[in-house]
């Protein structure tokens, strides 16, 4: 769900950042940027306080938890997308417009097969991000049936019927979780 939610808002900004005539794009992009330079985990509480007060609860769901990890990864995805389509070279747009081609036609005949290893590469970095986070997952979910791999795994460490750490289960379940 993550990973379908950055693709789904990075290529279009990526592509209109780095392809129309936007006024002020550069600052727009800058200010996108900036989102780099605060720490995510500055920025739990008031999510989780937000989550917690909309009409539709988003606290302790999967869909939360991916806008959470999405909102995590869409500064860096971003840069990534409009560099990619920075890269493009401009005859290749011009001769799809010539030929009488959209900008929507010109998006997925010309610069997504051009991109290809830009999505890949936003995919990837996308799941493995959501994959071993675990402080956001922590704050926002409460119940253990929407606790992700990570959560799992440090709570197993204290819950066993004897009182103590059962270290091949958690090395087992630390093995299974490095998989990807």
């Amino acid at each position: 769900l993550t990973i379908a939610f950055t693709l789904l808002l990075t290529i279009p900004a990526g592509y209109a950042l780095a392809r129309f005539p936007i006024p002020r794009k550069e600052f727009i992009f800058v200010f996108l940027l900036l989102a780099l330079i605060i720490p995510y985990q500055a920025l739990l509480t008031p999510i989780f306080l937000m989550f917690a007060s909309l009409p539709i609860k988003l606290t302790n769901t999967l869909v939360g938890l991916a806008i959470l990890h999405t909102a995590i990864q869409l500064p860096f995805s971003l840069y990534i997308m409009r560099n990619s389509f920075e890269s493009v070279p401009r005859e290749l747009e011009e001769a799809a417009y010539i030929d009488g081609g959209s900008a929507l036609q010109v998006l997925r005949r010309v610069f997504l097969p051009a991109v290809v290893p830009a999505i890949v590469t936003v995919a990837l970095f996308a799941f493995i991000t959501s994959w071993n986070e675990l402080l956001g997952s922590l704050v926002v979910n409460s119940k253990e049936s929407a606790f992700t791999l990570p959560v799992i795994l440090a709570a197993a460490r204290t819950t066993t019927s004897l009182g103590g750490t059962d270290w091949g289960m958690l090395q087992a379940g630390i093995t299974i979780s490095i998989v990807p």
